[in-house]
C-alpha cells in the first residue's frame, strides 16, 4: 500500500524561521526540502538577480511535483506571501495526489530584525541584505493566511479566464 504524499508550503515573511521548521519537517517526515535560497547566492550572489528567483522557483517547483507524483513528501520553502501563489500551489499539490499543508510561521517586526541582524553577523555570505525600509515594504505586501487557508477547508476559484495551473505558469514562467 502506497501512503499519500505531503507537499508542506512554508509561508511567512523573511527572518520568521521558516527554513528552521522546514529542516525539522525534512527531517521528521523524510521529505525533500526545496529552497531558493539555497540556490540563487551560489548560482548569482543574490536573492532576485534580474527575475531569475521566479524561472528558479519554477524549476523547483517542477520538481516538487515529479517526486510528489513518486509519493515523496516534499516542502517548499518559498515564503509564498499572496495567498494566490498558496492557492495555486495547493492546486498543483492536490492534482500530483498529494495531501497539502501550509505552515505559517508568524514574527514580529523586533525579532525578524534581531534575526536578519544576527543572520548577517554570523554568515554574510549566506544571505542577503535587507533594509527597515525592506522589512516595512515585505509587511506591507505579505497576505497573511485565513484561517480556511489554515485548515485546507477551502480554494479559491482562479482569476477569469484561466486556470489554477495557467496561472502558475505565468507567475513562474519555467514551470512546464
Amino acid at each position: 500500500m502506497t501512503l499519500q504524499p505531503t507537499l508542506f508550503l512554508m509561508v511567512g515573511l523573511p527572518a520568521a524561521g521558516k527554513s528552521t521548521v522546514a529542516r525539522e519537517i525534512e527531517s521528521t517526515h523524510r521529505a525533500l526540502r526545496l529552497s531558493p535560497d539555497e540556490w540563487m547566492i551560489p548560482l548569482f550572489g543574490e536573492s532576485d538577480a534580474d527575475g531569475r528567483r521566479d524561472l528558479l522557483e519554477g524549476l523547483l517547483i517542477d520538481v516538487a511535483v515529479r517526486a510528489l507524483h513518486l509519493g515523496m513528501n516534499v516542502i517548499l520553502d518559498f515564503g509564498l506571501w499572496g495567498r494566490d501563489e498558496r492557492t495555486a500551489l495547493r492546486t498543483l499539490g492536490e492534482a500530483a495526489g498529494a495531501h497539502v499543508v501550509l505552515r505559517y510561521v508568524d514574527v514580529d517586526e523586533e525579532a525578524q530584525a534581531r534575526r536578519i541582524g544576527e543572520r548577517w553577523a554570523a554568515d554574510p555570505e549566506a544571505t542577503f541584505p535587507m533594509s527597515p525600509t525592506d522589512l516595512v515594504r515585505w509587511r506591507a505586501q505579505f497576505e497573511v493566511p485565513t484561517p480556511d487557508e489554515l485548515a485546507g477547508s477551502h480554494l479559491d476559484e482562479p482569476p477569469s479566464g484561466s486556470s489554477w495551473a495557467e496561472w502558475a505558469r505565468t507567475r513562474w514562467p519555467s514551470l512546464r
